[in-house]
């Protein structure tokens, strides 16, 4: 039995179906979570110092390095049991869906830069810092959340071939009292 099949055995009713029949949204936040910390600790060491003027190409040199984990963690974890395509059509597929998604998270960046020209009027390096998260880290993630979640489902790691965490939990969770009366 794996680690998180192992936890979700632990999981009571009714949480533990609920958390089956989303386990590829629960794994999909887990390799964000993970891969947004790897993206944040990128972006501020270069947007702090040798891009300090030019935060949106640190945000787009970040992202795309936070890809190419996001796309190892989510082959290998999140959608391994999905199949249905070539190794490189898929590979193909989930950087040019992930392409989209790191122009979505910067968008809130260039726009408060280009549009409104926010970085003209700060002198506070905390306010700065505080903006460029809320920008990216909240706007922008939530964006390209929503919308790689949707494609890499629907066009990178299609339905075919889906299998279920494992038979077996799906059974219990489904034989198990729910504790209602």
């Amino acid at each position: 039995m794996s680690f998180v099949d192992g936890v979700l055995a632990r999981v009571p009713q009714p949480f533990r179906a609920l958390a089956l029949r989303h386990h590829e949204l629960i794994k999909f936040a887990i390799v964000g979570g993970t891969t947004m910390v790897f993206d944040l600790a990128i972006f501020y060491s270069l947007s702090l110092t040798i891009l300090e003027e030019k935060p949106v190409v640190a945000k787009v040199l970040s992202g795309i390095l936070a890809t190419v984990l996001s796309y190892i963690l989510n082959r290998e974890w999140s959608f391994k049991n999905r199949g249905g395509r070539e190794r490189h059509h898929e590979a193909l597929l989930f950087f040019t869906i992930s392409g989209v998604g790191v122009l979505l998270a910067a968008a809130p960046l260039w726009i408060a830069n280009n549009v409104f020209d926010i970085r003209a009027n700060q002198e506070d390096l905390t306010t700065l810092v505080v903006v460029d998260f809320v920008l990216n880290y909240i706007i922008g993630n939530l964006l390209q959340m929503v919308f790689r979640f949707w494609a890499l489902r629907r066009f990178a790691f299609p339905d075919e071939n889906v299998h279920l965490v494992d038979p077996d939990l799906v059974d219990e969770a489904a034989e198990e009292p729910s504790g209602h009366a």
